[in-house]
């Protein structure tokens, strides 16, 4: 029995991407960067010394915008 096109996951899509190597890269390093993102704000926790906490934070926003460029890419190769 064929599925209805609507009812396909989000995931799913009717055409391959325009590049599957760079698709899987930008996913990877979106999954890596927010894990890094999560272990600097638990470090943010454990720390009290203001300068220690602006570099936690700073590296955080650094990774931040690469995920967004890495969103923007993908949103290209889709």
């Amino acid at each position: 029995m064929r599925k209805h096109l609507l009812c396909r996951p989000m995931s799913e899509r009717l055409l391959p991407s325009d590049d599957p190597i760079a698709e899987e890269v930008l996913e990877w390093t979106i999954n890596r960067d927010a894990r890094d993102i999560r272990s600097l704000m638990s470090m943010l926790e454990t720390t009290s010394v203001r300068r220690d906490r602006q570099v936690l934070i700073n590296r955080s926003l650094d990774l931040m915008e690469e995920i967004m460029h890495a969103m923007k890419r993908l949103d290209e190769l889709r």
